[in-house]
């Protein structure tokens, strides 16, 4: 029976900051551990991060709440970020007054976040002792005769003098 990973979603739509921008955050926590992630996202200086802090809080209580409906049992510390997109958004479309009376157009974007956690998987191919390693052979012993020498160092050159007058 194969074990199923469910991968728990939180968007954040329309947020006024730019996808470059936000991207900066998400790349500091993407692959992270869940506690991790929110510490750093925590005490980072960025405008943005208090939003994926709390982005990230919600997706975590989508696991859980997700998590209790089917009935699955979920570990909440194996739950690490598996996703972490900045897409654009619409943009504003703005005018700035310019000299002589024109005006100069810019545009204020806008981003969609989206975050997923997913639970790590078990390691199943580790190895827990180490009766079950083989023996490596021992590394003191070896045939007389074939140690090598120790490397000759190279030899000073004098400089030499010049003439005094």
């Amino acid at each position: 029976m194969a074990v199923e990973i469910k991968e728990y979603r939180a968007e954040a739509k329309f947020q006024r900051v730019s996808p470059q921008k936000a991207r900066l955050v998400l790349d500091l926590i993407k692959g992270r551990g869940v506690q991790e992630a929110l510490e750093t996202a925590a005490f980072t200086k960025k405008r943005i991060a208090p939003v994926i802090h709390k982005l990230l809080t919600s997706a975590v209580d989508n696991a859980k709440y997700v998590a209790g409906e089917r009935g699955v049992d979920l570990d909440v510390d194996s739950l690490y970020v598996k996703q972490a997109l900045a897409n654009d958004g619409p943009r504003l479309k703005r005018i700035r007054p310019a000299p002589m009376g024109r005006a100069y157009r810019y545009q204020r974007r806008l981003t969609h976040i989206v975050l997923s956690v997913a639970e790590r998987e078990a390691a199943g191919g580790l190895v827990t002792k180490a009766e079950d390693q083989p023996a490596a052979p021992k590394a003191g012993k070896t045939k007389i005769g074939t140690a090598k020498a120790p490397a000759k160092k190279a030899r000073a050159t004098k400089k030499k003098a010049g003439k005094t007058a």
